[in-house]
C-alpha cells in the first residue's frame, strides 16, 4: 500500500508541478488579476509554445487521473479481488 501511495504522490507533485510552471508562463497575464493559472492562454509564436501550451492540459490531468488511480483504483482493484477470492474459497 505504501508503494502505490508513493507513487501516486510522486506523479502528483512531478505532473502538478510542470503543470504550474507551465501554467504560471502562459496563462497569467498579470500577478494583480484574480484570474492566475486559468485565463486563456495566448496564440503560439512558434512549435515550443504550441507544445508547452497543449501540455498544460495534459499534466493537470495526469496529475489528477494518476493520482486517483494509485490512491483509489488500484487498492480498490485488489481488495475487491481479495474479497472475490475469499468468498469464492469460501
Amino acid at each position: 500500500m505504501a508503494d502505490e501511495f508513493i507513487k501516486g504522490l510522486g506523479i502528483f507533485t512531478g505532473a502538478g508541478l510542470a503543470w504550474m510552471v507551465l501554467a504560471s508562463w502562459y496563462q497569467t497575464e498579470s500577478f494583480g488579476s484574480t484570474n492566475q493559472l486559468i485565463a486563456a492562454p495566448p496564440e503560439p509564436a512558434n512549435l515550443f509554445d504550441a507544445l508547452a501550451i497543449g501540455m498544460i492540459d495534459v499534466l493537470l490531468w495526469f496529475a489528477l487521473l494518476g493520482a486517483l488511480t494509485f490512491w483509489v483504483l488500484i487498492p480498490a482493484g485488489r481488495e475487491a479481488r481479495t474479497a472475490y477470492r475469499n468468498r469464492r474459497s469460501n
